[in-house]
């Protein structure tokens, strides 16, 4: 039985038999082939090609030239009006009629044939790719990416900074709730920082609006913002503006990749987070830990060129750059201002006047003459409210009535400073001293906590509950008590043996008239005589005479 062989395998046997002294007639009969195959396998190096068959006849073959036709006018046609093979395909049936056809001949075709079609024009390949070199210290790429989170319990959309040196691939980021000029300039300034300098040369970005206020035709020239112009040279930033679209994208795809690479590799699964502070420290770690990788087939880390690139960078200015925008809403009769179509609550006493505000990426800050009243963080959707109770306490102390309902009491609920005990309290309150002065000794226990913590004041109103105690002082007394008991435990050394915890003890109460009682200094003052107001008595004339007219009797 014959074994099936290679040309090639079968060109080295004949070639090796014929060195051995076999002729050729003997090798024909050998090999089972003719005499032009063993001339061939003894003249030439390298078998030839196999003969391409020719091609076979398909339905298509009467419609090539009408899809020619239509890919040679795409040729000049707006790159967003070409032809793409679904739209082809349906010319093909509406106008021509085409019978016995399928969408995947049709594709086909088109992906062979469109090319060819721009090399026959002399158009060249679409896209070519061409091997940059950066040097240390030099370039740098910076762009914003979406990412999808779970924040505070709801999903939300917030947006990734990414500042990336091209020599070394060391990028740092910074997670925002909007991508607006405020976040485009707190990433500059924290991602600076962490490099220690700025880049010496160029900066490429996108088009984005918080730089670029106009595009100026087809050319690299843009009209800048003048925040951003002030903001640039402040830190002396030299940028460079990519194309618009797609195009530009490849001319910072080092950045691009990287808010790839970032996002499937620390976003999945999708991380839950109470806050953007614990959602941008989980993303420092991050950034280090990447320091240890390779990009592709580099022979050293991340953080080994970096190492290199560090020391190139620029000195930063010492001076700082505010960041934020400023608005100077007025503050409504809901006791709340408005700034980018979210509405934010101050405290009552502001009602009608003119607020300063400095909008941030994450926070904003309220001012009234120099003095910061009140500090929210900042919304990212629309027409949005967030509302602290705390600064509707004044008003509710008067109206009472309007605490059950109060839109900033349900925030509070939600964002977990309005706790349980605070809701078996009140409704112990309201059932012990009725409904309006219930929720007014609740309302006083709230406004301890602008000189008390959080944690103290649930503690009290825990006990107050344990032992029916249902005033405002009392409350404060216990939340007192909690807050002496944590500064001893903090002062005990660890090895100490510490008291044993309140919640192991009969729930007692100390009313804060007594406690007053008890920690009066001893009173060392003699007690009180009415000695000295004997002499103010009438004494009696001798002999029981009567007394004279207009003495007293």
């Amino acid at each position: 039985m014959r074994l099936s062989k290679s040309k090639a395998d079968l060109y080295a046997a004949i070639r090796r038999d014929h060195r051995a002294g076999m002729s050729m007639r003997a090798l024909q009969r050998k090999y089972g082939v003719t005499w032009q195959t063993v001339r061939k396998a003894l003249d030439l190096v390298w078998p030839e090609p196999r003969k391409k068959l020719p091609p076979r006849p398909t339905r298509l073959d009467p419609y090539k030239p009408l899809i020619d036709e239509m890919l040679r006018r795409d040729l000049d046609a707006p790159p967003k009006q070409r032809h793409t093979s679904k739209r082809v395909f349906d010319r093909l049936l509406d106008e021509y009629a085409a019978a016995g056809i399928s969408y995947q001949m049709v594709r086909g075709y088109i992906a062979t044939r469109r090319g060819e079609i721009r090399q026959e024009a002399g158009r060249g390949p679409s896209e070519v790719f061409v091997p940059q070199t950066h040097l240390p210290g030099a370039e740098t790429e910076v762009d914003f990416g979406d990412v999808h989170i779970v924040l505070a319990g709801v999903a939300t959309r917030c947006y990734l900074f990414s500042f990336r040196l091209s020599y070394s691939g060391k990028a740092v980021h910074r997670v925002f709730a909007s991508c607006g000029q405020e976040a485009f300039f707190e990433g500059h300034v924290h991602a600076l920082s962490v490099l220690g300098g700025a880049p010496r040369g160029k900066v490429r970005y996108d088009n984005l609006k918080a730089a670029v206020a106009k595009v100026l035709g087809f050319a690299r020239h843009r009209q800048e913002s003048e925040r951003w112009t002030a903001f640039r040279t402040h830190w002396g930033i030299e940028s460079f503006y990519c194309r618009p679209g797609l195009e530009g994208a490849h001319e910072k795809g080092g950045v691009e990749g990287q808010i790839g690479y970032f996002r499937r590799n620390h976003f999945v699964p999708v991380p839950e987070v109470a806050s953007l502070a614990e959602l941008n420290e989980m993303v420092d770690r991050w950034d280090l830990q990447d320091e240890g990788r390779r990009i592709r087939s580099r022979a050293r880390t991340v953080g080994e060129y970096f190492a290199v690139e560090a020391p190139l960078l620029k000195p930063l200015p010492t001076e700082l750059f505010e960041t934020g925008r400023l608005f100077t809403p007025r503050v409504d009769r809901y006791s709340q201002i408005a700034v980018q179509t979210n509405r934010y609550s101050v405290p009552v006493r502001l009602i009608g006047r003119t607020v300063r505000v400095m909008l941030h990426a994450n926070h904003l800050i309220v001012y009234d003459q120099g003095q910061e009243v009140a500090r929210h963080e900042r919304l990212s959707t629309k027409a949005g409210s967030r509302l602290d109770l705390d600064h509707y306490l004044e008003a509710l102390i008067r109206k009472p009535g309007a605490f059950p309902g109060a839109t900033a009491l349900e925030q509070a609920k939600s964002a977990g400073k309005f706790t349980p005990v605070h809701d078996n309290w009140w409704a112990a309150a309201r059932a012990a001293h009725g409904d309006k002065d219930g929720t007014k000794a609740l309302i006083e226990v709230l406004l301890l906590g602008r000189h008390m913590s959080h944690e103290h004041i649930v503690a009290g109103l825990a006990t107050a509950l344990r032992a029916g105690a249902f005033t405002a002082d009392a409350v404060a007394l216990e939340a007192r008590k909690a807050a002496e008991a944590d500064e001893l435990a903090a002062s005990i050394p660890a090895h100490a043996a510490l008291p044993e915890p309140p919640g192991r003890q009969r729930a007692t109460v100390t009313f804060l008239s007594d406690w007053r009682m008890s920690h009066l200094p001893a009173d060392t003052r003699p007690l009180p005589s009415v000695a000295p107001y004997d002499q103010l008595l009438r004494h009696r004339r001798p002999g029981g005479a009567p007394a004279t007219e207009g003495e007293a009797t």
